[in-house]
């Protein structure tokens, strides 16, 4: 795939742009104007999922913005109630169908203790398998489900997406991404919004003449982390996406990973499982 000099992270033979954008809670006119806008910006990387009650939406702004299939990196996620084998190669084909084209990702969105994680981690390598899908990954799984899913996978878990921003910190899973090869993709960077009115943000913001969203986005990215932020806002789009001509200090990095409180701007993992501790 092209993405010009988009920085990228490259896991298994696949290059993931490392800044996409993220189209959680955009309905309708409001996600096909947004997904064709951020094509148009430069985006590359395009965020999804079925239960977003998007995905036909976004492949009609996909084919408004005419670029090119393979100059794009489209992401959807298998809802939890489609987890049985049946059901998720069900979804798969017609995600893929809604989308207008085969995603590039498709990921697990949450885990579930039923049905059984062999269950669906073979389906979701049928998907692959069947070319409904060219890669495939996990959404919001702590780092010992992951293991437990990529020991299951003959296919390399190529993401864990997860919820990361300076106020909760995900070392374990920083360590386990690296252990298995693996990339880990931020939802709510910006912890929707909490994170622009912290003073050590705010300053490093101000020496780089750039907006605390700007720095926070930087600061995922720099740490080799994707980061895909959402906005219903064209003028925010483009602000979201002007990060790559700075760079953040190595002592920046670890101020504002000082941050780190525990605060989670969404949780819905199942009461079977259990977070990481750090």
């Amino acid at each position: 795939m092209a993405y010009g000099t988009q920085p990228t992270v490259s896991i298994d033979g696949f290059e993931i742009p490392l800044l996409g954008f993220g189209t959680w809670q955009l309905k309708g006119d409001d996600a096909r104007r947004m997904v064709t806008e951020a094509l148009r910006i430069g985006y590359r990387h395009i965020d999804t999922a079925f239960i977003y009650d998007n995905e036909t939406e976004v492949g009609q702004g996909i084919k408004d913005a005419g670029v090119a299939r393979d100059d794009f990196f489209l992401t959807t996620k298998i809802w939890v109630t489609n987890l049985t084998r049946d059901a998720l190669l069900k979804q798969a084909e017609e995600s893929a169908e809604r989308l207008g084209s085969t995603p590039d990702l498709l990921l697990l969105h949450w885990p579930k203790p039923q049905p059984e994680l062999s269950e669906t981690i073979a389906a979701l390598n049928e998907a692959k398998d069947r070319g409904l899908t060219r890669a495939i990954g996990l959404s919001n799984y702590p780092s010992a489900l992951w293991q437990e899913a990529q020991d299951l996978s003959p296919a390399k878990l190529v993401t864990n997406q997860m919820e990361y921003h300076p106020l909760l910190s995900i070392n374990a899973l920083k360590a386990k991404a690296s252990e298995l090869g693996s990339s880990l993709t931020a939802w709510s960077p910006l912890a929707r919004g909490k994170v622009l009115d912290e003073p050590v943000v705010v300053e490093i913001a101000e020496k780089y003449g750039k907006t605390p969203g700007q720095v926070t986005l930087r600061w995922i990215i720099q740490q080799g982390i994707i980061a895909i932020p959402k906005t219903a806002s064209e003028a925010r789009a483009r602000e979201n996406f002007d990060v790559f001509d700075f760079a953040l200090t190595d002592d920046e990095i670890a101020r504002m990973a000082t941050l780190a409180s525990g605060y989670r701007v969404g949780d819905h993992l199942d009461p079977a499982f259990r977070w990481d501790a750090t």
